[in-house]
């Protein structure tokens, strides 16, 4: 249902991310090698990266496929971040909202993308969506669960969760309202990243000594160092370390 990166590291061109590695997110919109709900990843795309000195970071979407859009090519071959998430969509109803269901959705300094389905939707996450502001409803970006959810986390956020308890309460909250959803979430402020693996694949690459972070739903290339994130666990990470933690734990960090 996607498949999504994130990145954190020395200054690099979004190509030598996203389209020149051997299986690369590119490669993976048509064909992913651990995705398990979905096979071609063709409803939409989209790439956000943060410059230096703004912590706002920039976004590029897309409603076709990512191999398609020959300026997302050109794009990816000149601009250069030391922060970065991308995504690319294989809709659960397709042609829903176009590029504005493309991840990754944005407010202020974070980035954020959904790779799984809410189960029984939209009854089963109505009542979250009631504990909502009136205002974040009216403005939700698409009316599609990956917004609804990005919703429920920036909500968080916004009440002073760090980024992996907003994952982690939205997570747990999800899945006591809609068992048997997969929620595979993905956030950065561009300084550190949150994931969670629930439901679908994820894995991780440090590079410490090189202040190189990358977690994605699956391995872009062959190197060794790649670890896979066991299901229903939170990931934390910065450019130096990463810690995981099960789901079934309490969050830490966020308010009540």
């Amino acid at each position: 249902m996607c498949r999504h990166l994130a990145y954190l590291g020395p200054m690099v061109a979004l190509g030598r991310l996203l389209s020149e590695p051997e299986h690369s997110l590119v490669r993976q919109s048509w064909e992913p090698r651990r995705q398990r709900s979905g096979t071609v990843n063709a409803d939409g795309f989209g790439v956000g990266w943060y410059a230096e000195d703004d912590p706002v970071p920039a976004r590029y979407r897309r409603a076709g496929p990512i191999w398609s859009d020959l300026t997302f090519a050109d794009l990816a071959r000149v601009v250069r971040s030391e922060a970065a998430l991308a995504a690319v969509r294989d809709a659960t109803r397709p042609g829903a909202d176009g590029e504005a269901a493309a991840a990754p959705f944005a407010d202020g300094p974070w980035l954020f993308s959904h790779n799984g389905a809410i189960r029984d939707w939209p009854d089963a996450a109505a009542p979250l969506a009631l504990g909502l502001p009136p205002a974040d409803l009216l403005q939700l970006a698409a009316r599609t669960d990956s917004a609804l959810v990005w919703a429920l986390v920036l909500n968080r956020l916004r009440a002073g969760a760090d980024l992996g308890a907003a994952l982690a309460g939205a997570v747990l909250e999800l899945a006591v309202a809609a068992p048997g959803s997969r929620l595979n979430l993905l956030l950065t402020d561009g300084a550190a990243i949150a994931a969670t693996a629930w439901g679908d694949s994820l894995w991780y690459l440090a590079d410490p000594r090189a202040e190189r972070m990358v977690v994605a739903s699956e391995p872009y290339d062959g190197d060794t160092r790649w670890c896979e994130v066991p299901d229903r666990t939170l990931l934390t990470a910065t450019r130096t370390r990463v810690e995981l933690t099960p789901l079934k734990e309490t969050p830490q960090g966020e308010k009540e």
